[in-house]
């Protein structure tokens, strides 16, 4: 009799157990079918010399090379676009190697994504850019601004990486970056862990408890969207392991001209502050706008002072590109 007694609860527990299943599952089809419908057959597709490079474009104005950081694709950059760009620019949205509907060379480096970069302008025909770049994006726009001067009226970068740091911090930083790989090789984990643990994600993301205890409503909805755009993930795969294991450019910025905004937040733990201070003290003239708290999400943590500064400085070197 004392085993029978817990049938009830046994069978209760696998019912519970089925139906949470079923619902998860139900939850999970859902989302996926509706990320990959936002990202298949949207981008146009253009083969170049070492494979294909996907890429949206729109708007009017001053044109604008937008480069995508870890973890994203061209609807990434379009966010990037909303966020900080708004209206009066003709941007351009690249998905980068192993993103979305862009190839995954062997054995590609930094230099021949800003090939790419330059392949995609010229079929675009478009002579030279402002170049706008996001974290992990901002090696090969570091590195299209170095190659390619004469393309580039002005390069603005928000957490961006630039050098690794010798700092003890560092390891922490490099850490979550291995685990943000490991979680974006398949679909449903990145899922579980961005539906279920969404605040804790953000902390892997560069932010910090106190900076995501901090955040607004509207901040919350800024970010989370980042998050759920990052889905699907596995077709980020590629990109999100080169991101992780390629070398920064470190002292090759030293050969940049163009006008350089840097924008970064002192307490990012995912990019160190040691980026933005190593990029204006090898940039000849950058410019720096930090920040004292915000970590990697400074972009929505700070949106309208990274707005204005960002949007006045394109429009004020590409004036002063044309007068040149």
């Amino acid at each position: 009799m004392s085993r029978t007694k817990y049938i009830p609860i046994i069978v209760s527990l696998a019912v519970l157990f089925v139906v949470t299943a079923v619902v998860v599952t139900a939850l999970y089809v859902g989302d996926m079918r509706r990320a990959y419908a936002r990202v298949n057959g949207v981008a146009t597709v253009l083969e170049f010399p070492l494979g294909s490079i996907e890429y949206t474009h729109g708007g009017a104005g001053t044109p604008v090379l937008v480069v995508h950081g870890g973890g994203g694709g061209f609807d990434q950059a379009e966010l990037l676009v909303q966020t900080v760009l708004g209206n009066g620019f003709h941007w351009v949205a690249p998905s980068r190697f192993g993103y979305l509907g862009s190839s995954m060379p062997q054995n590609v480096t930094w230099d021949e994504q800003a090939d790419a970069y330059a392949f995609l302008l010229d079929h675009l025909g478009l002579e030279r850019v402002a170049v706008l770049a996001l974290s992990q994006g901002g090696a090969s726009a570091f590195l299209f601004a170095e190659l390619y001067p004469e393309r580039v009226s002005s390069l603005s970068c928000i957490s961006c990486g630039a050098a690794h740091s010798t700092e003890e911090l560092q390891a922490a930083a490099d850490q979550k970056g291995r685990m943000l790989a490991a979680i974006f090789s398949r679909d449903f984990p990145y899922w579980v862990v961005t539906t279920a643990f969404r605040r804790q994600f953000m902390g892997l993301m560069g932010a910090d408890k106190g900076v995501v205890a901090g955040l607004t409503a509207e901040q919350l909805q800024s970010i989370g969207l980042v998050i759920d755009y990052m889905n699907p993930v596995a077709p980020r795969a590629a990109g999100a392991t080169f991101d992780n294991q390629a070398r920064l450019p470190g002292q090759r910025l030293a050969g940049i001209s163009a006008p350089t905004l840097i924008v970064h937040a002192v307490d990012d733990t995912l990019q160190l502050y040691h980026n933005a201070e190593f990029a204006v003290a090898t940039i000849p003239g950058a410019e720096l706008l930090s920040f004292e708290s915000g970590g990697h999400v400074v972009m929505a943590v700070e949106q309208e002072a990274i707005q204005v500064a960002v949007q006045s400085h394109i429009i004020r070197s590409a004036g002063a590109s044309q007068a040149r």
